[in-house]
Parts: structure tokens; sequence; C-alpha cells
């Protein structure tokens, strides 16, 4: 498997770690790049993350056979827009968008006959430290990659893209966009909010910074990702709101039989919802990699 150019939109962590993990593997020959930041692009050349810097998101596409969409949600239907008159009409399109229904209704409303090119993909994958400087050829290796494939898509582009993405390491999972933003909004949307809320918890309270000082390793895990980049996940809700509403009225569900036993002092009932959160967290694997800084 060869592609002779990458067109890569986006040459943050996401993204330029995807260049760099191909390179290593010696699956494309070039890369063509672009950043709305300078400074990015600058960075990305210097540490070969691309080998062209384009001046536009259409021009990092133009003539590429292999196109990686990596910018947040929230800004994924005008970058198809813009990139949708320059793709080739072979070339394998994918984003690494952390929802889907929205990325795949903007993709249909904006890419006209170039739709049959795109092949929505979510790699589980992330540091909490984002940005070019912190990519790293690795970054997807034993990593859950999810592929939401569309009536489109034939079986050669889901083949295609799953060797891909298996070629650096990447365990590849299918899903409905639909079934996708269900799963995520529970495993993974949903506890990085609670974590901010907790976070705004603790601290709206006069006495919240002398709390913070004597937190210790249970606090520092439980909020880890409460560091989280604040305009990703602002966007993330949004645009799985629906989904995300969905589990915080289980989680709200779940919350109250805790306050009500508290309240009531029912030990018994205590002692259940804490034994069987316990024994399912402990039988619990990740399919994938491990926990230190996936979403």
């Amino acid at each position: 498997m060869k592609f002779k150019q990458l067109g890569l939109v986006g040459c943050g962590l996401m993204g330029a770690s995807f260049s760099l993990a191909l390179q290593s593997k010696g699956i494309v020959n070039k890369v063509v790049g672009f950043s709305p930041s300078e400074g990015t692009r600058h960075k990305a050349l210097q540490i070969g993350v691309i080998q062209l810097a384009a001046a536009s998101a259409a021009e990092a596409v133009h003539g590429a056979d292999l196109v990686l969409i990596a910018v947040p949600v929230s800004q994924t239907a005008a970058c198809l827009a813009e990139i949708a008159p320059h793709l080739s009409p072979d070339c394998l399109l994918m984003d690494v968008g952390s929802t889907k229904c929205d990325v795949v209704a903007a993709a249909r409303a904006v890419l006209g006959e170039k739709l049959a090119c795109f092949l929505p993909a979510h790699p589980i994958a992330g540091k909490a430290q984002a940005g070019v400087d912190h990519a790293e050829a690795a970054l997807y290796q034993d990593r859950a990659l999810i592929l939401t494939p569309l009536p489109h898509n034939t079986d050669t582009q889901i083949a295609q893209a799953t060797a891909l993405w298996q070629a650096i390491g990447s365990q590849v999972h299918r899903m409905s966009p639909e079934a996708h933003d269900q799963a995520f909004a529970a495993v993974s949307h949903v506890p990085h909010l609670l974590a901010f809320a907790q976070i705004n918890g603790l601290l709206k309270q006069a006495e919240g910074d002398a709390f913070l000082k004597l937190a210790g390793p249970g606090f520092r895990d439980f909020s880890r990702i409460a560091a989280s980049d604040p305009a990703v996940w602002r966007d993330i809700f949004s645009a799985n709101r629906s989904e995300v509403l969905a589990q915080l009225a289980h989680f709200q569900a779940a919350l109250k039989e805790f306050e009500n036993s508290i309240q009531n002092n029912d030990l018994q009932s205590l002692h259940l919802l804490i034994d069987g959160a316990s024994q399912a967290r402990t039988q619990w694997r990740l399919s994938a990699g491990d926990d230190s800084d996936a979403d």
C-alpha cells in the first residue's frame, strides 16, 4: 500500500502524528500540509511532518490521493466546502472528528459529487498536550480507530482505509455514525463534562482553593481530563448535544440513587450501589492501548 501524496489539513497533534506515522512506515511519498497558523506550518516543516507548506486548505489537497481533515469539528463544514472543488475524484478523504453525525451532515451538504471520496473516521487517541510540538509517530499504535462507513463507501474504500490504519498500529472497528455518537457520549463526552463540572463545583466554594491543596491521587486520576482543550470540548458538546443530554439523564438518575441512600442513611442500598460499580470497573479492560491519554 502506497500513496503518492497526503494532503493534510490541520497540522496539530492528530494530523501531524498521522503524517509522521505514515512516513515512518513508508506509506506516503510526500506530505503537503496547511494550518492557519504560520508558526505551526513552520514547525511542521522543521520537524518533517510536511515537506511542503500550503497557503490554503485547497492548495494542500490539490493532487493528493489521500486527504486527512484534522480540524475542530465546528470547522469541518467550512473546510470541506473549501476543498471540495480541488479534491481528486478518486482520493480517499477521511477526518478525525470526535463526533460523526454532524460531520456526515456537513459532508453531505457541501461535498457534492466528491462525497464519494469521504469515509468518516475517529481515532481514539490523544495527549494532554495538544499541538504539533507533541506529535509522535506512535500516537495511534495500539489504539482503537472507529470507521463509520456511509452507504456510498465501497468495499475497496473500506478495505483500503482499514489497511491504512492497521499499518500504523490501530485496531479498526466499524459502527454507524449514530451508534458512534451514542456510545461516545456515554464513555467519553459525559465523563469529560463531569470532570469539568466537578472542578467548577469545587472552586465555586469559598474554601475551594484550600480543598484543592489537600487533593491526592484519587482527585488527580478523576480530574485529569478536566485539563482538556476548552474549544475542542465546547464544540463536541454542541455537536453531540442530544446524545450528551440523554447520557446526562442516566447519570442524574444514578446520582439520585446515591443521594437518596445517603439521605436515608440506607447503608445496605449504599453498599450495593458502590459494590456494583466497583465490580464493573474492576472487570473492565481497555480494548486497545492504555488509558493514560486517550479520549
